[in-house]
This record gives C-alpha cells, structure tokens and sequence, in this order.
C-alpha cells in the first residue's frame, strides 16, 4: 500500500480533474469565444460581396454598347451587367474577336479607355453614302433663286430675302442652311432680325474663290441696262420692298 504525504496528490486524484489556468484540448473555458468563420481578429466580419448578373454576359454588354453615345470603361460596363470586372474584360475581348471572324460591318474598339461599336473601314464609301444622301441632291429652283438672293445682297435677313422674292422662304432657308450653302451673319442693327450670307462652301461649289467673282446680273436681265438694273437692286433695299410675303416656296 502506498503512502501519501500531506501537499501530495495521488494518481487515483488527478485522473478527471480540472486544474485551473489550464486549457485542455476539446473543452471550451467559460468568458471566451471562438471566432465565427467569417470574423478575423484584427478586421471584424468580412463582407463577401458578389455580383448580381442582370443577364447573360455576352448579349447583356451587346444590349448597353448598342444605346451607349460615348465609350464605356470596363468597371462602367461591368456596373451595368452585374458581372465581375474581370468577366467583362474577357468577354470584350471575345465579342471584338467574335465580330472580326465573321466579317461584321462593325466592329468593338478599346478606344481612349472605353469600348464603343465602330463601323469598319472598308464600309466608309456606304456609310458616306447613306449619311449625305439628299444632301447632295440638286437644289429646286425655289432654292436656288434664294441662293441668287442672298448670295448679292448679303448680308439680308430673310424677310428681305421673302420680300424680294414675294414668297415666304423660311422653309427654303432652312434646306440651305441645313447644306451648308448659308450661315447666319449677325442680327440687323434697327430691326434686330438674323442676318445670313453665303459660306466658303457655297464658293468650292460654284467655283470661285471670292463674291468678287460672281458674275454680273445684267446679262441676265436682258430688257434692263445697268442703269435701270442698278435701280432695281436699290429698290430691293428699300422700305417699299418689305411688302407682306406671298405664301411658301417649296424647298
């Protein structure tokens, strides 16, 4: 039999006894606890957040490049998609490389940081084509005679221009204007109306270089010398001219 002495403790004692200041492995100490999954110590609870697809990737950027007016950067895009940054950059890539296998008329450019559609090069003559068709048709003789006007007696408003002609011309003005034949020159100092003359585009059009060039009226006014047809430009200035315009030209 063994002895004990006083102060000693025995095996049969320590077996199932709790020692303080002590952790043992599997117990859990009271006051403490264990950091959830997503704690960290020094950060607090972590956030995950995750991207929200609104659609599939592809056509989803497709849809939002089509009504874009300016380029679009990549974090921009991928705001709009829902999608990674990441992602989107991956999928631009494929759409522009997908557009240029299949001999698109367009394509998808990476231009000044953001990607646009782009019409390709070699499609320039039909897109020139489509965009200036009717501009360059050929003038009616309503506009024409309303070029005659402006071009020798600006600057004139256009209520000069419907008075020497007897009709209403704003519908006429607005075509030139619209071609780049006039532009507006200022305002009247008495009456405060617009004032319009011809552009530098009216001279490449009809070949020269200066208004000095404009060819002289009276050949084509045979029934007037210079005299009486120096007369009747003065009267086209004058008060006695501004009569009330007829109704409108056709442009």
């Amino acid at each position: 039999m063994t002895e004990t002495h006083p102060g000693e403790i025995s095996g049969s004692e320590i077996s199932g006894t709790e020692i303080p200041g002590t952790e043992i492995p599997g117990t859990e100490i009271p006051g403490t606890d264990a950091p959830a999954p997503d704690e960290t110590p020094e950060n607090g609870p972590v956030e995950e957040t995750l991207a929200v697809p609104l659609a599939d990737l592809h056509p989803a950027l497709e849809a939002v490049l089509m009504v874009a007016d300016q380029p679009l950067d990549d974090y921009t895009l991928a705001t709009a998609v829902g999608y990674p940054v990441g992602e989107v950059v991956e999928a631009l890539a494929a759409l522009a490389g997908q557009y240029d296998e299949s001999g698109r008329g367009f394509e998808l450019r990476n231009v000044a940081g953001g990607w646009r559609y782009y019409t390709r090069d070699e499609f320039a003559p039909v897109v020139e084509k489509f965009v200036l068709e009717g501009q360059q048709a050929r003038l009616t003789q309503a506009a024409l005679e309303t070029l005659a006007v402006v071009a020798y007696k600006q600057p004139v408003s256009r209520s000069r221009v419907s008075a020497i002609r007897g009709v209403n011309v704003d519908g006429v003005m607005r075509t030139l204007l619209t071609r780049g034949l006039v532009e507006e020159a200022g305002n009247d100092g008495e009456t405060g109306a617009h004032l319009y003359r011809t552009t530098s585009y009216f001279l490449e059009r009809i070949g020269i270089t200066s208004l000095d060039q404009l060819p002289e009226l009276a050949p084509f006014v045979p029934d007037m010398d210079d005299s009486d047809l120096e007369e009747a430009v003065a009267g086209m200035s004058s008060p006695v001219a501004e009569v009330v315009p007829g109704p409108a030209d056709g442009d």
